[in-house]
């Protein structure tokens, strides 16, 4: 191998983290995830310090501190756009409202976390801000209410990802609904980007979530010209009864990705799954417990 002296060396470019606030727990997160030496990491006490930082210096990641409400936190992020516009935020919250989630998004927060929260879905979502190009942009609120709210997404598994944590706050379900529901939105969803959206970040997936009393129900709407079940012999969902697997090898001799559960997945955690005529609308709806009749 031949080396050129008088190449140039550049220096490794390091990113920059704030996290706000002390907690140990998160501190320790944090520094378990971003790479020592790709990543120098500050701390500040509060927002009224991280806001100061934000002006004098630029950070790639702010956390912010689960000691403050998600309002101020909010405001917080208002103050920060307006000197670093494409900065990732993560909101912390000790205490939220569907509302405020709402207008994190409107804000471009990139994650929201309110109490009682789990470490590892911090850590994914701290893994997914550090990587790829800074789609901020990739979720929008096209209309929003705690009850109603219509948004589109960016045809992209990592803006579904942030999207499904945003809708998972905002439902304020009860256990085990809010699991249900996520985890049935999220396999229609990369469905929808996947198959309809053909992972073309130019394209978007629409989607209205409506929060009854008694139910829930998400409309997802992808850009793609539809299908019918027989035109989808790669997914478990077409499967004969006697040949529950078949789907595997198809999907291996077309190269495709192991998968092709999430319909059959999807229908087992709601209670409906209704396709469109044109097959590239679903209908998920999920009847919560309390008003499910009771047995006789």
């Amino acid at each position: 191998m031949n080396w050129n002296p008088n190449t140039e060396m550049r220096p490794f470019a390091v990113k920059n983290a704030l996290v706000v606030g002390v907690d140990p727990q998160i501190g320790t997160l944090v520094l378990s995830v971003l790479k020592p030496g790709s990543w120098v990491v500050m701390t500040v006490p509060d927002n009224l310090a991280a806001l100061a930082a934000a002006r004098a210096r630029a950070f790639d990641l702010i956390l912010t501190s689960d000691k403050m409400s998600g309002r101020e936190d909010i405001e917080l992020l208002r103050q920060i756009r307006r000197v670093r516009s494409h900065v990732r935020l993560i909101i912390l919250a000790s205490e939220s409202t569907p509302a405020d989630v709402i207008t994190s998004m409107r804000e471009r927060a990139f994650s929201y976390f309110s109490k009682p929260f789990s470490l590892e879905r911090i850590a994914e979502m701290i893994h997914t801000a550090t990587e790829g190009p800074c789609w901020d942009d990739g979720i929008e609120v096209a209309s929003g209410t705690p009850e109603f709210i219509r948004i589109f997404a960016r045809c992209d598994v990592k803006t579904a990802d942030r999207l499904v944590q945003f809708l998972n706050e905002i439902a304020d379900l009860p256990d085990p609904e809010r699991d249900q529901v996520a985890t049935a939105f999220r396999e229609i969803l990369l469905n929808a980007i996947e198959h309809g959206g053909r992972l073309d970040p130019n394209q978007y997936v629409e989607i209205e979530y409506i929060r009854a009393r008694h139910m829930v129900t998400c409309h997802i709407t992808d850009p793609g010209l539809g299908f019918t079940l027989d035109e989808i012999p790669h997914a478990a969902i077409a499967n004969p009864v006697d040949e529950p697997m078949r789907h595997m090898a198809l999907r291996e001799e077309q190269g495709m990705r192991p998968g092709g559960f999430g319909v059959l997945l999807a229908q087992q955690l709601v209670d409906e799954l209704i396709y469109g005529q044109g097959g590239n609308e679903v209908l998920l709806v999920k009847y919560l417990q309390s008003a499910r009749p009771k047995s006789a």
